[in-house]
């Protein structure tokens, strides 16, 4: 196979095409290995903020701990579409692989950097080298299985299956947000507090490596007409954007609330268990969406779960104890992977072939923006109010998101009616270079 392929528009089927993709089907397009070496690649993500934090405050302090964390965030919210934009151009394996490496390299620098004592700068710097380079396994692996059914020939249940893939794939990674921060603290606890960041460093080197160079990577796209690119941003693309820096700030705010909180009632070490009830609840809420007859579209799903996060986050309001921190948050953790999942599965409709990596990646930045956002802005509420403030923005984010939602998700602006016979609204911009 070439490793450039001319993307030329194709008929997509209608919504109400029998439901034949289900997760059976789409293991065996590759294997049960790339699912494996995905969740192994992209285990860094998780364990090495996390870990970061317990080895630079083992090390030196919380205060020089937020900054290295900090940096982090920041690197991988610049270096993601970096990244994305040259695994469109180059292709997969090439981007991936170098990422890898040089990811790993600048994550047992950091080790390095501190664990002998260096100078905060050099911490420093090192912490944004290895957020600049993280591979960004996440968003580029859901731009792969959009690839990969796409060049699978013959399928008549082609949106199903994708559907099916990024579901998949969005559960991937809500596991790997309840594994990684726990393996960090077990790590730390067990072995020393700098043990679970050279961990990441390891797997993004083998892992990363491995799932950069499995045969399914997809080579450079381009298109058949003209051959310039595709504009990266449309407006439903834009509107998708605001809704994950929504659910990052949702995200943010609600961490620094449970730390705030544990501070509070003297117990630090009890809101790592008190956040990972979140990853829990969505873990098992995505796992329903992946395994279950598709029946709602997407713009519908991506409705229902936000405006269903406004409502489940009302408990945040009433927090009082460890207990109520935990059913709060593990409901509001309800909702995250359904809203994850349309985002994405929305992102797939309306973003050229040629720019997928880099609106993945574009939308993975946009969680983590704002993310550091609601962190920096809940953790000075809490300093200054307590921590109710900081979980009253997390509610105020998630309320927000639903009336952007209500307001301006739908099916015409995402999903315009499509008939077997005639190419549906992004497919034809795919293949002419347009936006939807």
């Amino acid at each position: 196979m070439s490793s450039e392929k001319t993307l030329a528009p194709r008929p997509r089927p209608v919504d109400d095409a029998p439901d034949r993709a289900g997760v059976r089907e789409v293991l065996a397009l590759t294997g049960p290995w790339l699912p494996v070496l995905s969740f192994l690649a992209r285990l860094p993500a998780a364990l090495a903020p996390t870990g970061t934090l317990i080895m630079v405050t083992a090390a030196s302090g919380i205060g020089n701990a937020s900054l290295a964390a900090g940096l982090l965030w920041v690197g991988q919210a610049v270096g993601g579409p970096l990244i994305g934009r040259i695994a469109d151009r180059r292709g997969h394996r090439g981007a991936l692989v170098a990422a890898s490496l040089l990811n790993a390299a600048a994550t047992a620098a950091l080790v390095a950097s501190v664990t002998t004592g260096q100078s905060l700068v050099v911490q420093a710097l090192c912490s944004l080298a290895a957020g600049l380079t993280v591979p960004q396994i996440g968003p580029l692996s859901r731009a792969r299985w959009v690839a990969l059914i796409a060049r699978t020939p013959g399928r008549q249940d082609e949106r199903q299956l994708v559907a099916r893939a990024l579901s998949l794939d969005t559960l991937l990674d809500e596991l790997g947000f309840m594994v990684g921060p726990a393996l960090a603290g077990f790590l730390a606890v067990g072995i020393r507090p700098a043990t679970g960041v050279a961990v990441a460093a390891l797997l993004t080197g083998v892992a990363g490596t491995a799932f950069a160079r499995h045969p399914s990577a997809p080579g450079p796209v381009r298109h058949s007409g003209s051959g310039s690119r595709s504009r990266l941003l449309s407006t439903p693309l834009l509107l998708l954007l605001a809704l994950a820096l929504l659910q990052g700030m949702v995200w943010g705010a609600a961490n620094a609330g449970v730390n705030a909180l544990a501070r509070t009632l003297g117990d630090p070490g009890m809101a790592g268990p008190v956040w990972s009830s979140m990853a829990v609840t969505s873990c098992a809420a995505g796992l329903v969406v992946t395994v279950r007859r598709r029946t709602v579209r997407l713009t519908a799903l991506l409705r229902v779960a936000v405006v269903a996060q406004a409502v489940l986050a009302v408990p945040l309001l009433a927090v009082h104890g460890f207990a109520t921190a935990a059913l709060a948050v593990a409901a509001v953790g309800v909702a995250v992977a359904p809203h994850l999942i349309a985002i994405f599965g929305l992102a797939e409709t309306v973003a050229a072939a040629d720019r997928m990596g880099e609106a993945m990646t574009v939308l993975g930045s946009g969680l983590i923006v704002g993310e550091g956002i609601a962190a920096l802005l809940a953790g000075r509420l809490a300093a200054t109010h307590g921590y109710p403030a900081a979980l009253g923005t997390a509610w105020c984010a998630s309320a927000l998101a639903a009336v952007v939602a209500l307001l301006f998700v739908r099916r015409a602006r995402f999903d315009p009616p499509a008939t077997p016979d005639a190419p549906g609204v992004a497919a034809v911009a795919r293949g002419s270079g347009s936006v939807v």
